[in-house]
């Protein structure tokens, strides 16, 4: 029997958490059940970064041919205690990680660092941390990550858009970005994901310095480097947080590391504001395993391995680069090749046709690859400028093989379907676009 008194949901939970839509991630539409290739989530095909045993446990540190003192090994009989709650020794390994002086002679130091579960806890912080429900906005720059907005929606706080440049391969706007900045004053976050997601581009550093300039806008630009790790040497603005405390800049290991089960991420501020961050985080947010993998992958010896898995997706990247386009119901790839996946157009017909890119083609593509192939991308159409467009991660060798194959026999098996798309009445094709485009990853 359900008791029944003066309690209402509806009346009770706040009006903004009432109107969410639940959260869908990559593996609610097709599941990693062991047979499907996911090249859907920008995940690191080759594993993680770590110097792993054929069982599986991580080799001991090695210097010199002597296995040192092991620092990365799990004491299992602690975990009965709660975990470093400030992870300095970690994060002056980060520190020594994105200190390069490519940026400023300043080094970074543990105290510019907060470090958290995954990227998604220093956003979520930061509008806590600098952001009035109800009052204040952030600006965002679509197309872009879509956590950002979700994240908002959940602190009740507005969300301005300025979107990137199509005609300049998806770069700021930093002229219209700062007169809406002049023009709206309840505008405290600025997000901006480089390389952009889905679009893959580094974004300009004179266009972030633009902004980062602006002589009466009080707030903080959010540099998200989720994927930098894959685009060139140098390319971090981690250390410039030294010189400018309006710039925070968030990273993570689940990428690049392939560490994406160990959900740690990182934000680089200034020591005032990420004091604020630390402040505010709950006191045990870093789990020891967590903070022990982490540091593990920092060590020479695995780092290493995160470089040649790096290599191997690069080469492989530069392998769609090439062969995609010999298809003929391929387009253009758009934004740009600083990450491990590749934005590119589905055309409605063949490109010496006049083909041109189609919502309706790049679904039956998306759908078949997934339903009945076993290959799973992302259906990024719906975004701002990316009509006809899926996002594709970057795999491996084997499965880059599978997914040109595939790609080639649902064109020729399919060519009258993709012309004129599914049989879907206009109304359920355009539901099914916005729910595959809806996945935030």
């Amino acid at each position: 029997m359900v008791h029944k008194g003066a309690f209402s949901l509806e009346t009770c939970a706040r009006p903004n958490i009432l109107a969410l839509q639940p959260y869908r991630c990559a593996r609610d539409d097709y599941k990693d059940d062991g047979t499907n290739i996911l090249l859907d989530a920008n995940e690191n095909a080759y594993g993680p970064g770590l110097d792993l045993a054929s069982d599986g446990s991580l080799k001991p540190p090695m210097s010199d041919g002597v296995i040192d003192r092991d620092t990365s090994k799990m004491d299992l009989l602690r975990l009965n205690r709660y975990p470093d709650p400030h992870q300095v020794e970690l994060k002056q390994q980060l520190c020594q990680l994105r200190t390069t002086h490519t940026h400023t002679t300043n080094d970074l130091k543990p105290e510019n660092l907060f470090v958290g579960v995954g990227s998604d806890e220093a956003i979520d912080a930061l509008l806590r941390c600098f952001c009035r429900p109800g009052r204040d906005k952030i600006l965002t720059c679509p197309p872009t990550y879509g956590m950002y907005a979700v994240s908002a929606q959940v602190n009740d706080i507005e969300v301005v858009k300025v979107p990137l440049d199509v005609e300049r391969e998806f770069q700021l706007q930093p002229e219209a970005i700062n007169a809406m900045l002049s023009s709206d004053s309840s505008i405290k976050l600025i997000y901006i994901c480089s390389p952009g997601n889905p679009t893959g581009k580094v974004l300009a550093k004179s266009d972030i310095q633009r902004i980062l300039e602006h002589p009466t806008w009080n707030g903080i630009v959010v540099l998200d480097e989720a994927y930098i790790d894959f685009s060139l040497d140098g390319a971090s603005l981690a250390e410039w947080v030294t010189e400018w405390p309006n710039l925070v800049v968030m990273q993570t290991l689940s990428k690049a590391f392939g560490l994406a089960g160990i959900r740690l991420g990182a934000a680089f501020a200034s020591p005032e504001v990420a004091r604020l961050l630390n402040s505010l985080k709950a006191p045990y947010n870093v789990s020891s395993p967590t903070s022990t993998l982490a540091m593990a992958a920092l060590q020479p010896q695995n780092f290493a391995v995160m470089r040649s898995n790096r290599a191997r997706i690069l080469e492989q990247r530069q392998r769609l680069l090439t062969e995609l386009p010999k298809i003929n119901r391929i387009g253009r790839f758009l934004g740009g090749t600083d990450s491990n996946f590749l934005l590119v157009e589905v055309l409605d017909k063949p490109r010496d046709q006049g083909g041109r890119p189609s919502n309706e083609s790049a679904m039956v593509l998306y759908e078949q690859l997934a339903e009945t192939r076993g290959v799973v991308v992302r259906f990024r159409g719906k975004e701002f400028g990316c009509e006809g467009c899926l996002r594709i991660t970057v795999g491996t060798s084997d499965e880059v093989d599978k997914l040109l194959a595939e790609i080639c026999n649902i064109l020729q098996e399919r060519e009258t379907e993709l012309g004129r798309g599914s049989n879907r009445s206009a109304r359920e094709e355009k539901v099914k676009e916005q729910e595959a485009n809806g996945i935030v990853s």
